[in-house]
């Protein structure tokens, strides 16, 4: 007997009553997240306040925190949300003022991984939000004091020490040395 899984809706995802959760949405299914240590937060509002500050300073769009949901497909849906994001200006002119999930993906997504992470559940959704559009996946890795870049399947870094991350031309100028991270 086939066990079937009932399929939800960014709508109803967007409904659903706060029980202390984060979800997520992945072609439908729902995927319940811890909330996150603190090393996780601390690193998370680092590079999310360092990228906001720079985002405004220069006038390049917007910086969305954690609780923020991006809808990246419908028919089932998927609502992903990073730890921090960056969408730019002229994304952010055609946005309207809808209370909603963010319409399709950031320019750039960070994802800061947990204790009950595993490496290839990172991997996969850093190459689902690739798929989505995102240009820059920034993965953190708290236990290893490593930041691993994805520009492209086949264009990945991994930065650690005296490195510095760079928003490239997605962010220009903005730039973050590693150790700041960790220390």
């Amino acid at each position: 007997m086939a066990i079937q899984t009932q399929m939800t809706t960014a709508d109803e995802l967007l409904e659903m009553p706060d029980e202390g959760f984060r979800y997520e949405l992945v072609r439908g299914e729902l995927k319940k997240m811890s909330p996150s240590g603190r090393q996780h937060g601390k690193i998370a509002i680092e590079i999310g306040s360092r990228l906001h500050q720079y985002v405004k300073t220069h006038n390049l769009g917007e910086v969305y925190a954690a609780e923020t949901g991006f809808k990246l497909a419908s028919n089932p849906d998927t609502v992903l949300a990073p730890d921090a994001a960056y969408v730019c200006q002229e994304k952010v002119d055609t946005l309207d003022d809808t209370q909603g999930f963010v319409p399709g993906p950031p320019d750039l997504a960070v994802e800061v991984i947990s204790p009950n992470d595993t490496y290839t559940e990172v991997e996969e959704k850093s190459l689902q939000w690739l798929k989505s559009g995102v240009k820059i996946v920034v993965v953190v890795d708290p236990r290893k004091k490593t930041v691993t870049v994805y520009r492209s399947q086949n264009d990945i870094a991994i930065l650690s020490d005296n490195a510095v991350l760079d928003g490239g031309d997605v962010v220009p100028g903005w730039q973050l040395p590693i150790q700041d991270l960790f220390t």
